[in-house]
């Protein structure tokens, strides 16, 4: 415990109305520098998170109000950052993993003069505020990251730090350490529920793995959730875990000799000070600070109860506990102007520190003139000059090659021309083809092994097996700005990282998810591998891009195309299997991959088709096969080619009309996936062939015949639909 000399643990704190109750005792602050009036700042925020859950009358207050030292601390303090330019290159990224407890993070926004005002936090949770009840991205000033799952911020902040690392290695990385304008720290507040989550385990044994000294987590170990006491559920020793994953773990107990009573409770902020500090010396290692707390305190009945975690308090409980700090029970949000003024001396710190930072990037764009380029065509968010010419071409070839092999060879293609794009896969390089030739590893120089060279700067991301881990980290590599990523693995598995590709589309954020082995194609493996249900199950979700790519060419468009998108979340659904590379002198050229649809072969009657057979991917070639034999026989048969349902529906009506003529109501489409959604394309005369059941363990061609992907089943699905539609 912190010497108390200088601020007398039991002595009532003055504030600017009434004193504390001379029962509680007073945080700790001497390294810190608080007055009396940080003290009432601290209680301030408490209060106003009481008032505001009891205000809109649901909500989570109790963690609000334990942990408004520790916020308060992070934005006095500790952090690097700017209220009068929340986008400032410079800042330090704040987290707040546990986003139930959104006041944590709303009320220091308001304190520090980010632009939220005391209505806004009369507001939280209700239509059109600017405080939901979760933080969200895009939405409030000053908000870093969506969080709403818990685990998924504590992930992404994994790779927040991740993309620091890489972009100071792609712009500066002969600067010391600290000494790059392109240094800074990534800070978390973590809850009880964000260490049980899955996905903590996945994203933060990367870390330690990754040596991230950049990154520093502040658990709030309170043993309380909805459940009440987590020892129901949760007893492992979180700091020997994380120890083991390679962290540096301190430990700070207010709660050492608490025993229910006030008295022992101390919010010693020196140590928790020191603890944070600590793990800047080390910077191979990301620092676990383990704060233990009483939830709620000090509402006198109401803390360390699972009924304040996420209840209101209650008016009785709130009065009480304004009496104890010396405020009005009478009043709501109650916030002293010398307290505001106080609390908003840290928009002139942030003033100060971004000035000194600019001085520092002023001397690094003097000298780095390409680098300066290439940061601010980052910043902009544009393409290099010479993007389009990049992407290759591929001959005609009947026997052709994977799509997973064209994406591969689009990456290659595209390392020289676009630094910022880096990305690997979940332990499945060689499968995915996700590595860019010559590429080195991202990874601590000593870590490196016989196949994959690197050093800490590198480009190719090794995420293991850890898919919903490696989704998170996507996103907060792209939420950290400069870079743009991608992350592989067998499209049956993304429903392990279903939640992070969730969380991308409602970010909005330009994250490339790399599927391969996309249908029954994938052979023998069987049916726990082969995806049935999984296209249509993200093509459920809003803001995702799903493309399934028919041959080689359109892949190398469906790159370019996604890249060309800055808003929003692709997937690529690629074989396994080669596919025929189309001809395009005798098809439709591949450019059209870019609309969602087009024609990759007309009918041959001036009258138009008779029958339009739409099909994705793999079953494209089907497709051509069975329009052969349609033809043969007489009948005028129109190729479509869809890989992306997305893109197509966001077309115009006339072209989608031109694809699909709404007078042509003889369709089959044909994708080796469930039928759901299909109905939409076609129609009721239309006729699908789908596998609306799993897959088998047996070859590929085996499995498409057993199965009824077949020109045979095509041909005679079409015959079908033009007797449905009234034509012969």
């Amino acid at each position: 415990m912190t010497d108390q000399s200088t601020t007398e643990a039991n002595e009532p704190a003055r504030g600017t109305r009434g004193r504390r109750d001379p029962s509680l005792a007073a945080p700790v602050a001497t390294r810190a520098g608080w007055t009396d009036l940080d003290v009432r700042a601290v209680d301030t925020a408490r209060l106003l998170a009481a008032d505001a859950v009891q205000k809109v009358g649901n909500g989570h207050p109790g963690t609000a109000m334990s942990l408004a030292p520790l916020a308060y601390l992070l934005y006095q303090n500790v952090m690097r950052h700017d209220p009068a330019d929340p986008q400032w290159l410079g800042r330090d990224r704040f987290v707040l993993s546990c986003g139930h407890s959104s006041l944590t993070q709303y009320v220091q926004l308001y304190l520090s003069g980010y632009g939220l005002e005391l209505d806004d936090l009369k507001s939280l949770r209700t239509w059109g505020s600017l405080t939901p009840g979760h933080p969200e991205v895009h939405h409030t000033k000053g908000v870093e990251i969506t969080t709403g799952p818990l685990g998924s911020g504590l992930a992404s902040a994994v790779g927040m730090a991740m993309a620091q690392r890489r972009q100071r290695g792609l712009l500066d990385p002969e600067a010391a350490p600290g000494e790059s304008p392109f240094d800074h720290h990534v800070y978390v507040i973590a809850s009880d529920g964000d260490i049980m989550e899955g996905v903590s385990h996945e994203a933060c044994a990367l870390a330690g793995h990754q040596e991230l000294g950049n990154l520093t987590v502040v658990y709030d170990q309170n043993h309380i959730s909805i459940e009440d006491d987590t020892n129901i559920s949760f007893s492992e020793d979180v700091g020997k875990r994380y120890e083991a994953y390679g962290w540096h773990v301190v430990t700070v107990d207010w709660r050492s000799s608490w025993s229910g009573g006030s008295h022992s409770y101390v919010e010693d902020i020196d140590a928790l000070l020191a603890a944070i500090e600590s793990g800047k010396a080390i910077g191979d290692k990301p620092t676990l600070v383990i704060l233990k707390t009483v939830i709620a305190w000090p509402a006198p009945t109401k803390r360390n109860t699972g009924a304040s975690h996420g209840s209101a308090l209650g008016d009785q409980e709130i009065a009480a506990t304004k009496t104890l700090l010396g405020f009005d029970p009478a009043q709501t949000f109650e916030v002293g102007d010398d307290v505001l003024a106080r609390a908003r001396e840290v928009v002139q710190r942030g003033r100060s520190a971004h000035n000194k930072w600019s001085k520092g990037y002023a001397d690094w764009r003097a000298s780095h003139a390409e680098g300066a380029s290439l940061l601010d065509r980052l910043v902009r968010q544009e393409l290099p000059p010479n993007f389009a010419a990049a992407f290759p071409t591929f001959p005609a070839d009947p026997k052709g090659i994977a799509t997973r092999a064209a994406s591969g060879a689009v990456l290659s293609a595209l390392a020289d021309v676009m630094p910022e794009l880096w990305g690997g896969s979940a332990d499945l390089a060689d499968s995915n083809n996700t590595t860019m030739a010559g590429a080195p590893s991202f990874i601590p120089s000593g870590k490196q092994t016989d196949a994959y060279k690197g050093g800490p700067y590198g480009r190719t991301l090794h995420f293991g097996i850890r898919e919903l881990g490696m989704g998170c980290i996507l996103n907060g590599i792209t939420l950290e700005g400069l870079t743009r990523t991608y992350g592989g693995t067998f499209l049956v598995f993304s429903d392990y990282m279903r939640p992070a590709v969730r969380l991308a589309a409602l970010q909005k954020l330009p994250v490339t998810f790399v599927w391969t082995h996309d249908s029954i194609g994938l052979g023998e493996d069987g049916p726990t591998h082969q995806p049935i249900e999984h296209l249509a199950a993200l093509r459920a979700i809003p803001g995702l891009d799903v493309i399934r790519p028919g041959d080689a060419n359109e892949t190398s468009v469906a790159w370019r195309t996604v890249l060309e998108h800055t808003d929003r979340p692709a997937g690529l659904a690629l074989s396994r299997q080669a596919l025929p590379t189309f001809d395009r002198e005798m098809f439709g050229s591949a450019e059209g991959t870019a609309k969602g649809a087009y024609v990759l072969a007309e009918g041959s009657a001036s009258t138009g088709p008779a029958v339009i057979l739409v099909a994705t991917g793999s079953e494209v070639s089907l497709a051509i096969e069975a329009r052969e034999t349609l033809e043969s026989q007489g009948v005028s048969t129109r190729v479509v080619s869809m890989p992306c349902r997305e893109w197509f529906n966001a077309q115009d009506q006339d072209y989608r009309d031109e694809v699909l003529p709404p007078n042509v109501r003889a369709r089959v489409s044909v994708e080796a996936g469930v039928s759901m959604g299909w109905r939409d394309v076609v129609g009721d005369a239309g006729r699908i062939i789908s596998i609306d059941h799993y897959g088998a363990s047996a070859g590929a061609s085996t499995l498409f015949r057993e199965f009824g992907f077949t020109p045979a089943a095509v041909v005679a699905a079409a015959k079908e639909s033009i007797q449905a539609a009234g034509g012969r």
